[in-house]
């Protein structure tokens, strides 16, 4: 397990979820080529290269046209996703494969661009494709990924997705829902429900769409209350049986009216930041300050993702999830990066910006916020760049004046990597915030422990606390707090489903 964890530690969301779709792709093929798929290998990988080359030469088309940065990645993940979904050609010449995946295709990517809000596409573009294919050349797609022979290859890449991703809440609403109304309606018709459930686990796409397509970022709501909501709304939707008059639903209409729930709810949002200062905090630790396009809308804790286009860049891609250091109330975004001598082309490039020099943020999402009622007594609990979502709750209760029970505990390795000191300096002062640091190196090296936690803070029971900084340190401490009597429901954890 431990293995699974460091692998999934070392590569970013998209990256995996582009190596999960080209695994199921020559998994595909290998089972054709043994006869236990009814599909040739050699058309699997035609049908594939088609559908790519199509996606490709329509997303550059659109990226030109609407001036926007195209990204090789994302066209990747979608025409693969199409690969999966409509029925392989039977021949090189094989009209109806050919209209159907080349309209699909050039649709798909269209739909980022033309079907979006505040340069921020509404509907996953696979689903959106195959809808319209669907409705004007009569030609719907099989999702023939859902058939029993690739079910072990489904389940087995898309649980490491949700891993790396921790949407298990997701994608369990989605199935519970999907569940629930299948038993439902075949127990009222007097139907065989043991036979109906494994006709819809084993028979169909419903794992497929789970991991790879419902969760997708850019379509999914920004909180777990929403997310769940999300998913539930989709999997009551998912039953072929469910219809609104003689419109029957199809794996990719039920995802498509959850995007569209998901875009209501979630106040979708794409920025585009100008760098303004840059500024080293420690050896290893810089602050972007970045003036926005338009007002950011996000909660003090919560993360973006942001995309910085940059040629030759390494399998960590261009994208990267960052937790805003800023307060919601500053005019400017902030962000505390930390850098490493051997880090990806992305830091690299990221490090290099000048003043002036453009990125693009989106995807704001996240619970790590402040919780509304301002009795609450909060502890938290930071690692190294884990301090950032800290930062923007801190600051953001100094420019409201707000004041709350907050001991903020901070682990360094020594006094010089201490980040943001001024900010939590004032907030001592003009709020109360009582700071406690702890160095792990040098003649005062110190552990924050059980016993440290006990004494600076007594009534830690009725205390919420929150855990932020690389993933060993948080679960270090997950299990610190549950062993000193601190429920689990007491405690907040910083996630954000990409490399950092």
């Amino acid at each position: 397990m431990r293995a699974i964890d460091n692998f999934l530690n070392k590569i970013t969301m998209y990256r995996l979820v582009l190596y999960e779709l080209i695994f199921l792709l020559v998994a595909a093929a290998a089972l054709g080529f043994f006869g236990l798929l009814a599909y040739s290998p050699l058309f699997i990988a035609f049908s594939a290269a088609y559908i790519f080359a199509v996606a490709w030469i329509a997303n550059k088309i659109f990226a030109l046209a609407f001036q926007a940065p195209s990204n090789p990645e994302s066209t990747f993940i979608t025409a693969f996703i199409l690969a999966l979904i409509i029925t392989p050609a039977s021949s090189l010449l094989d009209v109806n494969f050919l209209s159907l995946a080349g309209l699909a295709a050039a649709l798909a990517s269209a739909s980022k661009y033309i079907l979006a809000i505040e340069k921020k596409h509404i509907f996953n573009p696979a689903a959106i494709a195959v809808a319209i294919t669907a409705f004007t050349l009569n030609e719907s797609a099989t999702w023939w990924v859902g058939t029993l022979a690739m079910l072990p290859f489904v389940i087995a890449g898309g649980l490491l997705v949700v891993r790396k991703m921790q949407r298990f809440d997701l994608v369990l609403s989605f199935l519970g829902a999907a569940l629930l109304i299948i038993v439902g309606f075949t127990f009222v018709n007097g139907g065989n429900v043991y036979s109906a459930v494994a006709d819809i686990l084993l028979y169909s796409p419903i794992f497929f769409l789970a991991t790879i397509m419902l969760t997708e970022p850019f379509t999914t709501p920004p909180t777990r209350i929403l997310r769940i909501a999300y998913g539930a709304l989709v999997g009551f939707l998912f039953p072929p049986f469910v219809h609104l008059g003689s419109i029957y639903s199809t794996p990719e209409l039920a995802l498509l009216l959850g995007n569209a729930f998901s875009y209501l709810v979630g106040h979708k949002q794409k920025l585009v930041l100008t760098l303004k200062e840059k500024n080293r905090l420690t050896s290893d630790v810089y602050e972007f300050v970045f003036s926005p396009d338009k007002k950011p809308v996000f909660q003090p804790g919560q993360y973006m993702e942001w995309t910085l286009w940059h040629p030759w860049s390494d399998t960590r891609g261009i994208r990267r999830f960052f937790t805003i250091a800023s307060s919601s109330i500053e005019k400017d975004v902030r962000l505390g990066v930390k850098f490493y001598p051997s880090g990806s082309s992305f830091k690299k490039k990221f490090l290099a910006m000048l003043v002036g020099e453009t990125i693009v943020a989106s995807e704001r999402a996240g619970d790590f916020t402040l919780p509304k009622g301002t009795d609450k007594k909060l502890v938290f609990i930071a690692g190294g760049i884990g301090i950032t979502p800290f930062r923007s709750m801190v600051q953001y209760l100094l420019d409201k004046r707000e004041q709350r029970s907050i001991v903020l505990f901070y682990s360094n390795k020594t006094s010089a990597d201490v980040a943001y000191r001024e900010i939590f300096d004032e907030a001592q002062m003009k709020l109360g915030l009582k700071t406690v640091y702890i160095y792990t190196e040098g003649a005062a090296a110190a552990r924050l422990d059980a016993q440290t936690i006990v004494r600076e803070v007594p009534d830690y029971r009725e205390s919420m606390f929150y855990l932020s900084g690389p993933h060993g340190m948080v679960v270090a401490f997950e299990d610190v707090l549950k062993g000193i009597g601190v429920s689990p429901v007491q405690i907040k954890k910083d996630f954000f489903p990409g490399y950092v």
